[in-house]
């Protein structure tokens, strides 16, 4: 078997979960440079790796480089990209600065993955609420024919980076000793015992930039005629974003049959009283954590609209909705003969 070398670029939490996830699902790795603003060590899992500075020679002789995605002008995709593809690299970025670049093809491998045939040595992750709506979408989309998306979310706080798992704990701690809260840890209100749905920059048309990512990703990846209505909110819980969604479909289409679709369908777990998981009949964000597959329950048809279902989905955020699907790109890229060692 063919080796690659990998570097990884960001040691938060999500470049954390790329080295767990590239170590767990045994990726053929030659060698793995872990890659940051300052050199440290780091310590995943009881393993210790020695981080190294991220400049332009870092990326001599790698083969594909996971950016765990800092975002904006001053992001590690936008400043060292292309110097990573100049020295041979194909590069995988989780951050959104290329996600909309019309040259860049934005994947899940499950949902889109021959857009990885036309890649120019980057590829685009997708928002991670987009990823995991998608999973449960895709499916059926491809077999009914979706019109309409309406999806409401409810996000885990490890979304916003690995510090805002520790400000709600401390948050939590405050709220019930009855502490005053003296630093919100950058969400905009208290969210320990709470939901945000302003936890985003609010944009064109009274929407977060986080509902038009939704919009415009599933566009992009899935079809631009699909109607999408998002409402993106912030919830109390560390890991696993849930999303309830309503679809109208150009087929008509029942819970049964839906329930078959996305019983096949590639990643996807449906957990109901037919099929629980752990003893739970319903996707749970920590049913979710840690778990590569995403969860599909509540499957039921809309009481006044046979060409109409609602469903529940939930995903690990940090997994299928960054570092996992990074690793499964690379992963695809071998598969089918589109990732060559550097030489």
């Amino acid at each position: 078997m063919k080796k690659y070398r990998v570097a990884v670029v960001g040691a938060g939490a999500v470049g954390v979960e790329m080295i767990r996830v590239l170590k767990n699902r045994k990726f053929p790795l030659e060698e793995l440079r872990v890659l940051a603003r300052t050199e440290r060590p780091l310590i995943v899992d009881g393993i210790t790796y020695q981080v190294r500075a991220t400049t332009p020679e870092a990326f001599t002789n790698i083969d594909v480089a996971l950016f765990a995605g800092t975002e904006g002008e001053k992001g590690a995709a936008v400043t060292f990209g292309k110097e990573a593809i100049a020295r041979g690299a194909v590069v995988i970025d989780n951050g959104a600065d290329f996600r909309m670049d019309r040259d860049v093809p934005l994947v899940v491998p499950e949902v889109n993955g021959n857009a990885l045939k036309r890649h120019k040595g980057i590829i685009a992750n997708p928002n991670c609420t987009t990823a995991v709506l998608l999973m449960g979408l895709a499916p059926l989309h491809r077999k009914f024919g979706v019109k309409r998306v309406v999806v409401s979310t409810y996000q885990a706080v490890s979304g916003a980076g690995g510090k805002a798992i520790e400000a709600l704990r401390d948050q939590a701690r405050k709220v019930l000793a009855g502490e005053p809260l003296t630093d919100l840890g950058g969400f905009p209100n208290q969210i320990a015992f709470n939901v945000l749905a302003n936890n985003w920059k609010i944009e064109e048309k009274g929407y977060s930039n986080e509902e038009w990512k939704v919009v415009q990703e599933t566009h992009k990846m899935l079809d631009p005629k699909i109607k999408v209505s998002v409402t993106t909110v912030r919830v109390p819980t560390a890991v696993g974003h849930g999303e309830s969604v309503w679809i109208e479909t150009k087929k008509p289409i029942t819970a049964k049959a839906a329930r078959a679709v996305l019983a096949k369908a590639p990643g996807v777990r449906v957990v109901d009283e037919a099929s629980p998981l752990d003893g739970v009949s319903c996707p749970m964000p920590i049913l979710a954590a840690g778990r590569e597959e995403t969860l599909v329950g509540r499957i039921r048809g809309d009481l006044f609209n046979d060409h109409a279902l609602a469903f529940w989905v939930v995903g690990d955020n940090l997994w299928k909705g960054a570092a996992l699907n990074a690793v499964q790109i690379a992963e695809t890229l071998i598969a089918r003969g589109w990732l060559k060692p550097n030489q």
